[in-house]
């Protein structure tokens, strides 16, 4: 497809990215990169842009002279609270916080297509680009969807793509179904009462308890594949017993895990299995059990219209497909547009020798920007005119 941008648009596009990158803001606090999206979509000239979505969104609508479906692509805010070991000139210059999810790269391809689409109205309907908050801890698509200014959007088709590692540079991969599993973590504190550590017995430690949680808990997961309905993960992500101390016996424990299933109808039946087997450990001693969830993420689930969306737009524009088994197992805050539009995310392969996702050294490749651009832009080409 022959996109309007040019060399020059996609040099400003890759600066941009770079400076996204220097400053990140963690979920919920998106505050600064939204004002920054926002000048950048002010000045393609939207049919209407819309800020404080949910929270810090940011979105902007591009109408045709006919009528027709609305159409969003989606992409994120946010960057993770991780330190980058990164060397680049432009990594991080906040300690503890970086983009190293790639929400940087996805922000720069919906921002060239948002100049594209200044540049060039749909024929038919409308195109909305949505900039989503939050998206690292599974609250931005919920609070979006929920806020009264999303009834300006309301698309009937929701599109978003996710660059990932470990696919060969611009292949594709995409699945109807589950694309990715159903997640929440759970934060548990078990109480007891300190004591001297040379008179353990005259208090009530929840160290037992914790040891015998990690194994019970753990071997809830059912394990296997993804692609199995009853699939099934618990994993333990952190551990604190008492106080770094010599001299107290511990009587406070806190433990925290994630609980992943295929869909969201398994996890219920995961989350009660969990909490039974924590009563269970408690009542022996007597602890006090406080249960917390964050995090939660729904499945997302691709719709075969949307998927079908992509896969012309993949044929049109000879996009490579790369054999990579789905759904995957990590979650993804898109599956909410599930709820409200035939939704459908595609994988944009980042490099077979990139680093993972999440890892401190990871940086979006900017080669990807066109690619990005490219794809949506058939897609609603195709769609909308």
């Amino acid at each position: 497809m022959t996109m309007s941008l040019t060399p020059q648009d996609l040099d400003a596009l890759t600066a941009l990215r770079r400076d996204l990158h220097r400053a990140p803001d963690l979920s919920g606090d998106e505050a600064a990169t939204a004002a920054t999206v926002a000048e950048a979509l002010a000045e393609t000239g939207p049919d209407s842009l819309i800020t404080g979505l949910g929270g810090s969104g940011v979105a902007a609508i591009y109408a045709g002279a006919r009528p027709g479906p609305s159409i969003m692509i989606r992409c994120e805010l946010d960057g993770l609270p991780i330190f980058e070991t990164g060397t680049a000139p432009y990594r991080s210059t906040t300690p503890g916080k970086a983009h190293l999810c790639g929400h940087d790269g996805h922000m720069a391809i919906v921002l060239g297509l948002a100049k594209h689409l200044g540049r060039n109205r749909p024929a038919s309907g409308r195109a909305i680009v949505l900039f989503q908050p939050a998206e690292e801890t599974g609250a931005g698509a919920a609070a979006v969807i929920s806020d009264p200014k999303f009834d300006q959007i309301q698309p009937d088709i929701s599109l978003a793509l996710h660059n990932f590692p470990g696919l060969p540079l611009g292949h594709v991969a995409i699945t109807s179904g589950v694309m990715n599993c159903a997640s929440r973590g759970m934060k548990l504190i078990l109480e007891g009462r300190t004591a001297h550590a040379s008179q353990p017995e005259t208090g009530v430690s929840p160290a037992p308890a914790i040891a015998r949680l990690i194994t019970r808990l753990t071997a809830l997961g059912k394990g296997g594949t993804p692609s199995d309905p009853e699939f099934s993960l618990v994993t333990i992500t952190h551990v604190r017993i008492g106080e770094p101390a010599f001299g107290i016996a511990p009587g406070r424990a806190e433990l925290w895990l994630t609980l992943r299933t295929q869909r969201d109808d398994r996890m219920a039946a995961l989350v009660q299995a969990a909490e039974s087997e924590i009563t269970d450990a408690a009542r022996p001693d007597n602890l006090s059990v406080t249960i917390g969830y964050h995090d939660i993420f729904a499945h997302c689930e691709n719709h075969p219209e949307a998927v079908d969306i992509f896969r012309r737009a993949i044929e049109d524009e000879a996009f490579p497909e790369a054999n990579m088994p789905l759904p995957m197992r990590a979650s993804e805050d898109f599956g909410r547009f599930g709820s409200c539009s035939k939704s459908a995310m595609v994988l944009l392969g980042a490099g077979e020798t990139t680093p993972a996702l999440h890892n401190p050294d990871y940086d979006f490749p900017d080669a990807l920007i066109p690619d990005g651009v490219r794809l949506f832009g058939r897609c609603l080409r195709n769609v909308l005119g």
